[in-house]
Order: C-alpha cells, then structure tokens, then sequence
C-alpha cells in the first residue's frame, strides 16, 4: 500500500509503469489474437486496409500488421533491455574496481574509456552490422550494441563510487573489520541501487535508440518483425506515396509509447533516487 501511496505523488514513475505494463500486455497477450506465424511474409493477402479481419490491416510483403506489432514490439524491447543489461553490468562492474582499488587499475580502466568515448559510436555499430548482416538476429544485434553500451555507466558509476569511498560509513565498515568486497556489496552496492535502476533505463533507452536507428538503414534481421525493420519495409516500399497509412501509423506509435513509458519511468526513478527531490510518501 506504501507504494500505491508513493505513485500518486510521484506521477511520472506511474505514468511510465502504467504504459509500459500496456505494452508488456500488448506483446504477450496479443499473440493469443494474433498468431506470431502471420507476422512474417506470404501469411495473409497483402495491402489490406484495417478491416473486422484484420484490426491493423496488411502490409505489401503479406503479414498482419496486428501480429507484426505485437512481436516488433516484444522483438524491440528484448534487444534494448539484453543490450542495456549487458553494458550497464560491464560497466557497474569497472566503475566499482576502477574507483575502489584506484591505481594503476584506475588508470588504465578511464584512459580506455576516455579513448573509445571519442570514437564514433553509430559509424563502429554500422560497420560492425553490416559485416555481419547475412546471419545477424535480434539477439547477436543486442550484442553489438552492448559492445559500445558500457562506457557511460563505466564513466559515471566510478564517480559515484568516488563520492560514496569517503563517506563515513564506508571509513567505520574498514574499523568494523569488513573486507573490500563486503563493503562494496554491502555498504556500497545497496546505496547505488535507486541510481543504478535509473541508470537502466537509460542504458535500455539508448540501445533501443540505436538498434532502431540500425535497422532503418537495413542493418538488422532482415526477416524478423521488429518495429525498426517495419519501418525500413515501410521506406522500401513506398508507403508514404501509395498512401498506407496504417502501414506507417502503426509502428511509429508503439514507438513514441515505448520512449514515452522510458522517459517517464526514468523521470519517476530519478526523483525516487536523488535525496533532494524526493518525495515523502
């Protein structure tokens, strides 16, 4: 109940588990209306406008447009969250031993990051995908894009860590007896919590960002029905000037929504995680 209390203050953070429980429904109850085999090409009569049959029409290559939302939308977010993942666990784990232990380890961790924070990271993913385009999958896309995902947590996660070393608390845990690694999961850990949570978000959001931005130039998996691909098929075939609309209307607001629940829940979590402007519930 204590929760429920806390999300009426804190609208962003509901707003943004509101619409992202929507779109988690979405994608897992809507293949029990639509079945996920109708979402790839040649499985129903092409170009139908939305109709009784079929509720998002139908696009040029035969797929239900219903069936390919619900697995783009399921399809997208799994890269996002696999990708957001894997770089912020990179990243939380060298931010820790690079602050902490400092050093020549320190050292070496922030002039690596220091160095890849300058290359540019869309022109590495693009010819990174494009190498790999003939086998590429959902998956294997999440780990390209979590090769260039964890320099940022590196970055500001060790300046957190930096702050958090010379509290008080940290300095009677060494008094107390407590080992390096028991004060970094237990002392250190706990209080990164709410940033870190806030920081997946973001991580999730970007890597959202990029594979989408993959995809519509045809680096991604070229048959399966991610929102992003949707999109470059959208382009390829003229869409816009052969006027389906539902073709167009369609994978572009599941996206605003899926930025929309991020950007709000990311709100919510930042309020919820910085001291200053909490909210008592």
């Amino acid at each position: 109940m204590r929760f429920f209390r806390y999300l009426r203050r804190n609208k962003r953070l509901a707003a943004g588990i509101f619409i992202l429980t929507f779109l988690f429904l979405f994608a897992t109850l809507g293949r029990l209306i639509a079945p996920p085999e109708r979402a790839y090409p040649l499985a129903v009569p092409p170009n139908k406008p939305p109709s009784p049959e079929y509720p998002f029409g139908t696009d040029s290559q035969g797929r239900d447009l219903l069936a390919t939302i619900v697995m783009g939308t399921y399809l997208t977010v799994r890269i996002g969250v696999l990708a957001g993942v894997i770089g912020l666990a990179v990243g939380t784990f060298l931010g820790f031993i690079s602050a902490y232990y400092g050093g020549v380890l320190d050292t070496i961790i922030r002039w690596v990051v220091d160095v890849l924070l300058t290359v540019p990271g869309l022109l590495v993913l693009v010819v990174i995908a494009a190498m790999l385009q003939r086998t590429l999958k959902p998956t294997s896309l999440s780990l390209i894009l979590a090769l260039l995902a964890w320099m940022g947590p590196t970055r500001t996660i060790r300046s957190q860590v930096l702050s958090l070393r010379e509290r008080a608390f940290v300095r009677v845990a060494k008094l107390s007896g407590e080992n390096n690694l028991e004060i970094i999961f237990k002392e250190l850990f706990p209080n990164l919590l709410p940033y870190l949570g806030a920081s997946l978000v973001g991580s999730v959001t970007g890597a959202i960002f990029a594979s989408l931005g993959l995809e519509q130039l045809g680096l991604g998996a070229m048959r399966e029905p991610t929102l992003g691909m949707t999109i470059y098929w959208v382009q390829y075939y003229g869409a816009f000037v052969r006027g389906l609309w539902w073709w167009i209307l369609e994978p572009v607001a599941v996206i605003v929504l899926i930025f929309m629940g991020l950007f709000f829940l990311s709100a919510g979590l930042d309020e919820f995680a910085n001291p200053r402007v909490r909210r008592v519930v």
